[in-house]
């Protein structure tokens, strides 16, 4: 096969998505910097109304399909989002399922990947796009980046193929021309537009000129199945990031917290932990006692392999999982919804080295 032939078989390039006639798309607002606007009398920030919307992007008004709208009241700083508005979200699209064939999600930046990541569990079977962005400026500043990420996200989740079924029927993060896989994906700038990065993963679709998809990344599920929206989560979960230095009274009394039922250890490299008898030990007799505990790395890049050195390979000797190349974001939540549906902790640990909803590559 020749380059070029690979290349038009990877990407599909669309001018503006197919919109069947039966295409519509929910537009969620639940918070953040994206639907804000300076209030005249006193410069501060305020939560605007989604029926603005039309004023300050009258561009919606090009899109040839309904664009309804469901907004949180009161609305979330991202700060606050949690295990209930991701069980709400997911009741939204649940009860919307059947009547459209896109969702877009404005969320706020600082925890949009642990909500994208979320719904990519709970919403088992999900066959249609569920897209979420944000912003940096609010829509009602001139140099905002919030008008374009939401108009190509709402191009992106009514984007069809010639069968009419979605192109990305899959939870995404869309942000400054990029779309990723939700639960793949990290805030990795509080400055610039370019906020989120998918280390690990290629990206789904590139937006330029056009929007070029790159089909070969994109996950899919049958069509026909139904969507299986989960709601119980299990947030007793810590996270450890290691440190040179790190005392053994700190891991003790991390490991000892009650009900603990898992940590998300952030290991050095390719999941390696200091080769201490004390650390070793401590993480042996958490193990035994119940505890899952999955080592990912603190690297942007690459992927644990705790049998390439000897101090990786004694923590899998102690009972510690491989969380691959997952990022935190989806190690917590993936763990919050396995223990929620009170597995035991050997099955958690084998589902925590398989691929759920294309979380990790093994």
């Amino acid at each position: 096969m020749t380059n070029i032939s690979l290349y038009l078989q990877c990407f599909m390039i669309y001018n503006r998505p197919m919109t069947p006639h039966n295409t519509s798309v929910l537009l969620i607002y639940t918070g953040g910097t994206i639907g804000m606007m300076e209030n005249a009398e006193n410069g501060t920030l305020v939560n605007f109304n989604l029926e603005q919307l039309q004023k300050h992007i009258p561009e919606l008004q090009k899109f040839d399909f309904p664009i309804d709208t469901y907004q949180f009241d009161p609305p979330i700083d991202s700060s606050d989002m949690g295990p209930n508005g991701w069980r709400k979200l997911v009741n939204i699209i649940s009860e919307n399922y059947g009547r459209y064939s896109g969702f877009v999600i404005l969320h706020g930046t600082d925890t949009m990947a642990y909500t994208a990541s979320a719904l990519s569990f709970m919403l088992d079977g999900l066959s249609k796009p569920v897209i979420l962005t944000g912003s940096q400026l609010p829509i009602g500043v001139i140099r905002t980046d919030g008008k374009e990420n939401l108009l190509t996200s709402i191009e992106i989740a009514s984007a069809r193929h010639p069968d009419s079924t979605p192109i990305v029927p899959e939870v995404c993060i869309y942000f400054e021309s990029h779309l990723m896989r939700g639960n793949r994906t990290s805030k990795i700038n509080a400055e610039d537009f370019n906020a989120f990065r998918s280390h690990n993963y290629p990206v789904l679709a590139s937006a330029g000129i056009h929007i070029r998809y790159n089909n070969v990344h994109i996950r899919h599920t049958d069509p026909e199945q139904p969507l299986k929206p989960h709601y119980l989560l299990n947030t007793d979960i810590a996270v450890l990031k290691l440190f040179p230095g790190i005392q053994e009274n700190v891991v003790e009394a991390l490991l000892g917290v009650p009900h603990l039922k898992a940590l998300v250890l952030e290991t050095y490299g390719s999941g390696n932990a200091p080769s201490k008898d004390w650390l070793l030990n401590r993480l042996q007799q958490a193990c035994e006692r119940g505890t899952v505990i999955v080592n990912i790395t603190q690297c942007h890049y690459g992927t644990v392999e705790m049998e390439r050195y000897d101090t990786g390979y004694r923590l899998a000797k102690a009972g510690v999982t491989s969380g691959h190349d997952s990022t935190t974001e989806a190690a917590v939540t993936k763990l919050m919804f396995l223990l929620g549906h009170n597995y035991p902790s050997d099955e958690v640990r084998r589902l925590m080295d398989i691929p759920l909803a294309g979380e990790i590559t093994v």
